[in-house]
């Protein structure tokens, strides 16, 4: 009887082991599987709808070098603004993120507040640059996963995106022209990190045309690239995923006597909630007319 114990209990731990090993395995198989694309586009978008229902009305300080080359007439500038992103709720109860800025700064002179102008400019980056891939963009593009490695379990995600724009795509394609790039996605976050957009035929200075038809400057036409760095942001005691650097060059290939070079590069940082505070002020308070 005694021997028959000592096997039976033999057999149940043999069990239990072989149990909490298969279910370990079935663990682990299930943690290090990747996701598919598919996932991490509604992921990606979950992330996106987020933002724009949490992200609170916020400023930063903005550093902008705006070049171009050859520079004949002096045109280059350096600009310091306060940056601010502005959340209004439209009568259909959608949001609306509007960008603005008050210049402070242009090439170290006080600038009261002009609008912000150079050889190159770049927007769009903090209200739809987050959107290139994302369920909402299936429409506009088409996507391709690079493969993981999953002995790399802390590298980026990658998806490259390629446009597919015609004119029965819907009105909010962001990319409507030919062009191509790629998102890098942090695997923990599953927050875009970095954004790389190139648009070949990119028309860098639109043409002008008399009330006539006749043609008084042509279009200058290049390659644009442009790149956004994301950085998380705590704001409000959220984290919003924000543009730390944006890089952005255009290289013209037509209509101009030599090659002509744009270069872009703004800096953010500082990030604060944008409040407006009031008080009330007792009659005894006011000031006597």
């Amino acid at each position: 009887m005694e021997g028959r114990c000592r096997f039976s209990k033999r057999l149940i731990l043999l069990a239990v082991l072989f149990g909490t090993f298969a279910f370990l395995g079935t663990s682990r198989a299930q943690q290090s599987r990747p996701p598919t694309l598919s996932q991490i586009l509604e992921r990606l978008e979950a992330n996106l709808q987020h933002y724009n229902a949490a992200v609170p009305s916020f400023f930063c300080d903005e550093h902008v070098a705006s070049k171009v080359a050859p520079d004949s007439v002096n045109e280059n500038r350096t600009t310091n603004s306060t940056f601010r992103l502005v959340r209004t709720l439209n009568p259909d109860k959608t949001v609306a993120l509007a960008e603005s800025r008050y210049i402070k700064t242009v090439n170290g002179l006080p600038a009261s507040g002009a609008v912000l102008s150079g050889p190159a400019i770049v927007s769009g980056a903090f209200s739809g640059g987050l959107s290139f891939v994302s369920l909402s963009q299936q429409a506009c593009m088409q996507y391709t996963l690079h493969r993981i490695d999953r002995s790399r379990p802390g590298d980026s995600y990658v998806v490259d995106f390629v446009s597919v724009f015609n004119r029965q795509h819907p009105p909010n394609c962001l990319l409507r022209e030919d062009g191509s790039g790629r998102v890098f996605i942090d695997p923990a976050s599953m927050e875009v990190t970095r954004v790389e957009v190139t648009a070949p035929h990119h028309t860098i200075i639109p043409g002008i045309k008399s009330r006539s038809g006749r043609v008084l400057f042509r279009s200058v036409v290049g390659k644009w690239v442009f790149s956004v760095d994301y950085a998380p942001i705590t704001l409000d005691g959220r984290i919003f995923w924000m543009p730390a650097t944006i890089d952005s060059i255009a290289l013209s290939n037509t209509y101009v006597p030599s090659q002509m070079v744009w270069t872009f590069k703004a800096d953010y940082n500082n990030y604060h909630k944008l409040e407006v505070t009031s008080r009330i002020v007792p009659d005894s308070l006011k000031p006597v007319p």
